[in-house]
């Protein structure tokens, strides 16, 4: 009998031992979670924190390059250019470095003025930087002030030396033109049924101060004139429709231009 309740206090002594050590298992358990999450969101930080410092020095090294065009300092275009950078500029031109630095000129006399950063987005990976800048303009050309808008998307890579511009596309930022106002019958003079081919064709009718055309299955859409003859679509810069007239000033057709190449168009009735 005495030998059984010591084994049975013996028993009930190992449960409560293990059950007190599975205790403190789950404990350490639950603070080893806690210490890595800790761990994963301080890292996240750390990166957020160095990301936000490479995107304030990038801003920085873009904007002293804009600074740079107007009066053509070329040691600071020098210094920020990678060796093998490849530039593609707003009017299609191809350049390297040298050619980059050859054309860098101060502004002639008469013309002054300045590039500033309006909207900027970085995306980061690893040592390369990817960044797309919308930038304004201000020119005052002999007295005249002109605005312009330009986007450049930049591959920037990281050095012992800093960050370096590795490659540039620049586009020059379309609007549309200025509307004119035609009177009542010269507007009026442009209606009628246009064709493409024998299956395309559409028809083009007068209202209040823009022409509205129409073709099967597809929606209305409105042009104004930007002067005599030549009409464009708001939100659509890049395009533009020219009327041809004959030598007695009958129009015979339109030309819809995109970026100087023409789909020709025939007036039938």
């Amino acid at each position: 009998m005495g030998s059984f309740v010591i084994a049975a206090l013996a028993m009930c002594l190992g449960l409560a031992g293990r059950g007190h050590a599975a205790g403190e298992g789950r404990e350490v358990g639950e603070d080893g979670r806690e210490a890595r999450e800790e761990g994963r969101e301080a890292r996240i930080k750390g990166r957020e924190a160095s990301e936000d410092l490479a995107s304030a020095q990038l801003r920085r090294d873009t904007q002293r390059l804009l600074d740079a065009i107007a009066p053509g300092d070329v040691a600071v275009w020098d210094e920020l250019l990678d060796p093998a950078v490849v530039q593609v500029d707003e009017n299609d031109v191809v350049r390297g470095k040298a050619e980059i630095l050859a054309e860098l000129k101060p502004l002639p006399p008469g013309l002054s003025g300045h590039l500033n950063i309006d909207a900027f987005r970085v995306a980061l990976k690893g040592d390369v930087a990817v960044v797309t800048h919308e930038d304004d303009e201000y020119l005052d050309y002999h007295g005249q002030i002109m605005r312009s808008r330009f986007r450049m998307t930049d591959t920037w890579v990281e050095t012992n030396a800093g960050w370096r511009l590795l490659g540039s596309q620049v586009l020059a930022v379309l609007k549309d033109p200025p509307a004119v106002t035609l009177d009542h019958a010269t507007l009026c003079s442009y209606a009628g049924r246009y064709s493409m081919t024998k299956e395309i064709s559409e028809t083009i009718r007068c209202q209040g101060d823009v022409l509205v055309v129409g073709r099967q299955g597809r929606p209305e859409r409105q042009y104004r004139a930007e002067v005599r003859d030549v009409f464009f679509e708001e939100g659509h810069p890049r395009s533009r429709r020219i009327f041809v007239r004959d030598a007695q000033g009958r129009i015979t057709g339109f030309m819809d231009r995109r970026e100087g190449r023409d789909i020709a168009w025939k007036r039938v009735r």
